[in-house]
């Protein structure tokens, strides 16, 4: 087999979030090198200004505690006090006003990335998810990028710096011990905070999954109302959706329970900290070692530095979830494109259209075979038909010549050319596809029909929905053109979606045409309209009808009886009947059916 077919494997696991996931944001991110250096230069020169204050705060203090003070020494400190704090201030807001365009690019250009990846991947891929936890774990990624990046850079980063400069004026201008208290706080705050949010991560992590299992069912749910409906179900989507809360409500608990104890552990230590900075300095006030301004200076910097620390516990935990969300979105990047184009792929080169299936064999998966050395032609501008029951692998044809699938053996060709040697953008072009099911945005008539070629002109619109039957029906409507059909379509009856999806595939103007059972929703008057219009259309076409009613398709140039993946009759109809075999039984019970459904 064609080691495409299997390669349908679930993402790789995810395990603990890492700090090497990180390195993944910074192409995004070096894009505006200049906004970020200059940032990172607002930032420091913030820090400077904030480390700066206590200093002169301490020179205020002593000046004032003299005997008869004098105000015009402490008036320049003043000043340079009111100056410093606008610079902390100021700095920090023109830093966050440089960076946010970084940072909002960085999302954009992610966010497109998982998007366009996400068309590319197979149709095996969007068969298998759930279109609702994706989309959660898209969403809260792209916000992850945005906050990981402003608590690393932001917070974290200036923090720490922060500290480390005040340790070494504590250091310098007091003496070692207060250097060294601050740093064993800050070495048994981070202990303390690391230890416990790495236990805790796996709470987070799981009431994520929860989050996102729960979300995708309710989206399920919500999608398939009417037939929850039908079956009488409420109760029983109900129950489903509240199995997934029940188990996210524990994990949520637990980890709310498991912060409370960080939250507690990091209290004590800045306490303790705090607690043994201040007996020191005014110990040193008492004995006359230090003046009134170095208490006052070791008390606003204790204030200064504690305060963002007491959020580095917040800060990690968000960083932590940050990195977890970013990586489920780099996972999906990571997905595998089942179908990819050669390296020296070309584009397709439709000279008259002509199809040909070559000893094709194929398999969903490697234990259920679905087509075995299938070989036939589509001469150019021809029609024709493959018929037989449910699962004889039919619609797989389709699949194949559109390339959703590579086929396992053999080859299927336009015009002589392996449609594996081609761009699949100019495959796509070169193929209309009316699908049995046909899904609509949930937008307006005129969008979905013009979707067929978002550039065609109004009239060209019209002239489509002409051609499908029906222009006559969207006219009646009260608002016309510009009804909107609600979502995947269910404002309209099946009928009506078919002709929608008739009209914009004529309006594609495709050189091969596939009607994968497109008349199927359509009562039998309308079918007849429409399908006599199909095969005026298909007769300048290279045409590859799926028909399950076989009085559709006995005009078609040839026809293909299909039982279990092979090819088990071929020829005209006429031809077919007087084999009397299983095109001919079929025809029988069909028009038996008919007969007994007439009046």
């Amino acid at each position: 087999m064609h080691p495409d077919v299997h390669s349908h494997a679930a993402p790789p696991p995810l395990g603990e979030p890492s700090l090497r996931s990180i390195s993944s944001l910074f192409p995004y991110l070096w894009e505006f090198r200049g906004r970020v250096l200059l940032a990172m230069a607002l930032l420091i020169g913030a820090k400077l200004a904030s480390v700066a204050v206590p200093l002169v705060l301490k020179e205020i203090i002593d000046a004032l505690d003299k005997p008869r003070p004098e105000l015009v020494l402490p008036l320049t400190f003043i000043i340079s006090y009111g100056l410093l704090r606008f610079a902390s201030t100021t700095f920090s807001d023109l830093r966050d006003v440089i960076f946010a365009k970084v940072t909002q690019r960085a999302m954009r250009r992610i966010s497109m990335a998982v998007f366009q990846h996400l068309h590319a991947l197979s149709l095996r891929f969007h068969l298998e998810r759930q279109t609702g936890g994706i989309t959660r774990d898209i969403e809260r990624g792209a916000r992850a990028v945005s906050s990981l990046v402003g608590y690393l850079l932001f917070r974290i980063t200036p923090t720490v710096l922060e500290i480390l400069m005040v340790a070494g004026i504590l250091f310098v201008k007091l003496d070692w011990v207060f250097g060294v208290i601050t740093l064993i706080t800050l070495a048994a705050y981070l202990g303390f905070t690391i230890t416990i949010t790495e236990w805790r991560t796996q709470f987070v992590r799981r009431a994520n999954t929860l989050d996102s299992e729960a979300y995708g069912r309710a989206i399920d749910s919500l999608l398939n109302y009417e037939t929850v409906k039908y079956f009488g179900n409420e109760r029983y989507e109900a129950k489903r959706y509240d199995a997934s809360l029940i188990e996210w409500e524990s994990m949520a608990l637990k980890s709310q329970r498991s912060l409370g104890l960080l939250n507690a552990a990091q209290a004590a230590v800045i306490a303790i900290g705090v607690t043994l900075m201040v007996l020191r300095a005014a110990n040193g006030v008492v004995e006359g070692k230090l003046t009134l301004g170095d208490l006052v200076m070791v008390n606003a910097f204790l204030l200064q530095m504690f305060q963002p620390l007491s959020f580095l516990g917040v800060m990690y935990r968000q960083i932590k979830e940050s990195i977890t969300d970013v990586e489920r979105m780099f996972s999906l990047l990571k997905r595998p494109r089942e179908v990819e184009d050669a390296s020296d792929a070309r584009e397709l080169d439709v000279v008259a259209g002509a199809v040909k299936f070559d000893h094709v064999d194929f398999a969903y998966n490697a234990d259920r075979p679905i087509l075995h050395d299938v070989s036939f032609s589509i001469p150019a501008g021809k029609t024709v038909a493959v018929v037989g029951a449910s699962g004889a692998g039919k619609s797989t044809l389709a699949r194949l010549l559109f390339r959703f699938y590579d086929v396992g053996a053999g080859s299927v060709s336009i015009d002589s050319q392996d449609i594996r040697e081609v761009t699949q953008d100019s495959l796509r072009i070169a193929i209309g596809v009316v699908p049995q099911d046909t899904v609509l945005f949930n937008d307006s008539i005129y969008y979905n029909i013009a979707y067929g070629r978002p550039d065609a002109t109004r009239d060209e619109v019209i002239e489509a929905a002409r051609a499908a039957h029906i222009l006559h029906f969207i006219e009646i409507l009260p608002q016309g053109w510009d009804t909107v059909v609600g979502e995947r379509g269910l404002k309209l009856s099946g009928g009506e979606k078919q002709r929608v999806a008739i009209a914009r595939t004529l309006l594609k103007n495709p050189a091969i045409l596939i009607l994968d059972e497109a008349t199927s929703a359509l009562d039998t008057k309308t079918e007849k309209a429409i399908q006599a219009e199909l095969l005026e259309i298909a007769r300048s076409r290279t045409s590859l009808i799926i028909a399950h009613r076989l009085s559709t398709v006995v005009d078609a140039d040839e026809i293909l009886v299909m039982e279990g993946g092979h090819i088990v009759e071929r020829g005209r109809h006429p031809s077919l009947l007087a084999k009397n075999g299983v095109y001919a039984h079929m025809w029988a019970l069909q028009q038996q059916s008919e007969g007994d459904a007439g009046p």
